[in-house]
Order: C-alpha cells, then sequence, then structure tokens
C-alpha cells in the first residue's frame, strides 16, 4: 500500500548539522534515539492544531487554569497583591480569606437592603444555658425551608452566644434573680463573640447574602440566678445538632424561675414540666397560690389548670414539691409579626 503524499506513517527525522561521534548520545537498545536539539515533526491533519498543539475545547476558558484545567473566575477580581501563581497560591492565603470575606459581607449589606421589608414570619427560637446563665432568643426569616438550613441555625446559635456574653459579661451582686430583654437593634449592636469579626448585624449580612432570604434577630431574653434559685425550660419540637453543641432549637420556648431551699435531683424534670405548662397554656402573670382556681381562660399561671393534668391547678402540683414558681419567660416564634398583620 502507498501512502498517500499529504501523510507518513513515519516521523520525519531532522538530525543536527555536523554532529560528530563524540555528541551521539549513548544508550542501551536498539533504534535511533533524538538529540537535545533533534526535532520531531508530526504530520499535519490529524486531530492536532497549527503546531502540533490541540485545539482548545469549545466552551473551556483559554488562559490561567488550576490543576483541574478551570480557570479561576475570582483572579481578576482579586487586588494586585494576591494576585499570584496557582502554585504559589497558598502563600495569599490569610489575605486571600480576609479580603473574600469583606466582600462576602459587602454583598450581604447588598442583598438586606434589596430584601429589607419582606416579612419574616418563620424562624427559630433558641435556648442556651451556661452555669448559672440561661439565654432565650428569637430569630426569623421569610420561609420555613430555610430555617432548617444548618447556616441559619450557625446563625442563632452566634447570635444565643452573644447574648449570653452579654449576660455573663455584667458585673451585679446577685442576691436575688434577674432578667433582661434585648430588642432587635440592641441585638443587632452586641459583639458577634472572640472568634468572629464585627458585631452580629455583620453576622445577619453574611446569612442573608449567603441564604438569599430576607432574616432578622428579633429579641432576646436572659436570666441570671444566685445560689438557692434554678432555671428551667423547655423548647417545643426542639432539634439537636453535634455541630450546635448545647443549643436547643424549636418554635416555642419558655424559661421558668424557680426558688428551692435545696438543690434536688428532680428539679430538672420539674423545670422542664413547668417549662411545657407556659408554652401550652401561654400565662401573662404568675399569680399566687391563694387565687381560686380558674378555668382554661385563666391567664394567672398558678391558678391555671395544669398541662398535664387538668383536675388540679399548676399551684397545688407544685407546692408539695418544696419550689416557689417566681418568674416565666415565654417566646413564639412569629408572634409580633402575626399581631402586626391583625392590626
Amino acid at each position: 500500500m502507498i501512502p498517500s503524499p499529504g501523510f507518513s506513517s513515519e516521523p520525519t527525522w531532522r538530525p543536527r548539522p555536523e554532529a560528530h561521534d563524540d555528541d551521539a548520545p549513548r544508550h542501551v537498545g536498539g533504534g535511533p534515539r533524538l538529540l537535545k536539539t533533534q526535532e520531531c515533526v508530526r504530520p499535519a491533519g490529524r486531530g492536532r492544531g497549527r503546531g502540533g498543539r490541540a485545539p482548545p475545547r469549545r466552551g473551556s476558558p483559554v488562559g490561567c487554569q488550576g490543576p483541574t484545567g478551570h480557570r479561576a473566575a475570582s483572579v481578576g477580581a482579586l487586588p494586585r497583591g494576591l494576585r499570584c501563581c496557582p502554585s504559589r497560591r497558598h502563600l495569599c492565603t490569610p489575605q486571600a480569606e480576609s479580603w473574600l470575606h469583606k466582600q462576602a459581607q459587602k454583598e450581604g449589606w447588598s442583598r438586606a437592603a434589596k430584601l429589607h421589608g419582606r416579612k419574616t414570619k418563620e424562624g427559630l427560637i433558641g435556648l442556651l444555658q451556661d452555669g448559672n446563665a440561661t439565654v432565650l432568643v428569637e430569630v426569623n426569616c421569610e420561609t420555613d425551608f430555610v430555617s432548617r438550613n444548618l447556616k441559619f441555625q450557625q446563625l442563632v446559635q452566634q447570635v444565643a452566644l452573644g447574648t449570653l456574653l452579654h449576660c455573663q459579661n455584667l458585673k451585679d451582686q446577685l442576691s436575688t434573680y434577674s432578667k433582661g430583654f434585648l430588642n432587635s437593634s440592641e441585638l443587632s449592636e452586641l459583639p458577634a463573640g472572640p472568634e468572629k469579626e464585627g458585631c452580629l448585624k455583620d453576622q445577619l449580612a453574611l446569612a442573608i447574602g449567603k441564604l438569599g432570604e430576607n432574616m432578622t434577630l428579633k429579641r432576646a431574653a436572659w436570666v441570671k440566678v444566685p445560689a438557692g434559685f434554678y432555671v428551667g425550660s423547655y423548647v417545643h419540637g426542639a432539634m439537636h445538632s453535634s455541630s450546635l453543641h448545647n443549643l436547643e432549637l424549636g418554635k416555642y420556648g419558655a424559661l421558668v424561675v424557680c426558688e428551692t431551699s435545696e438543690r434536688k435531683a428532680s428539679l430538672e424534670d420539674l423545670g422542664r414540666r413547668l417549662g411545657q405548662h407556659v408554652v401550652g397554656m401561654a400565662p401573662l402573670s404568675v399569680g399566687s397560690l391563694d387565687d381560686e382556681p380558674g378555668g382554661e381562660a385563666e391567664t394567672k399561671m398558678l391558678s391555671q389548670p395544669y398541662l398535664l393534668d387538668p383536675s388540679i391547678t399548676l399551684g397545688q402540683y407544685v407546692q408539695p414539691q418544696g419550689v416557689s414558681v417566681v418568674d416565666f419567660v415565654r417566646f413564639e416564634c412569629g408572634e409580633g409579626e402575626e399581631a402586626a398583620e391583625t392590626e
């Protein structure tokens, strides 16, 4: 078979001119070996572009490419000091991380401004306890879908930690319990914590930028107790995650402050049951053990029918336990938004 004139099945060798025997390479095995100055001319027209190089694949970018063959889209947007060789990109990591964080925060604030005013009726209640301090926070979003997202839950955790640090930093000489509330603007200005930069409102902007929904830091409550007091707590439909440590999340939450002469092992279970009653019966005040028993419309806590045994009042349930209920806090997710819509 005679090969066509335009194609040769064997490469054409172009030897270096005036090569001497002393310059010949020494190798083992038969067949010619290329010298450094020799060139193999591959015939054109067999799946190669001009100059023997493969043409770029359609749709693939041409330019600086990473190890996977894709061009980094953000390289051109990086500041001049951060545009380094891909093989040395790890040397710029601290600067790049700082720049990316600022860019994400800037984009988050921009998106937050666009989404401002959209209703945030969903969200989560977060409960966090540490030592003698307990906090309850509410963070809202637009949809229940986002409230189940881990990034949103981490935002609730950050808000709870910021509130807890604020509570612990208050230098109070406690002879009795202390309770405080933070509204949305006060909550937004709290420091984000030792491991985060800026305030809680900066963390809120980052979360809005990542999840694309309007969110609000609604409110927070904190309670600190000295010896002789105990804080019972309950979160309805509590969700736990290993990455969120001791944080409890749900749609309803309650704290109940009890005074007791001695610390009992059953206090934790008692506190949980009192919290369940507050969530389910929604009292408006504590009341007194001397008050007359009321019906389901009763708003005084101790006069209400006990949630788990309506045949007795809550006061009749608590009295034999050796504790006195002195105060409580109840949060229901989105309750302020519903009231505003009704008005």
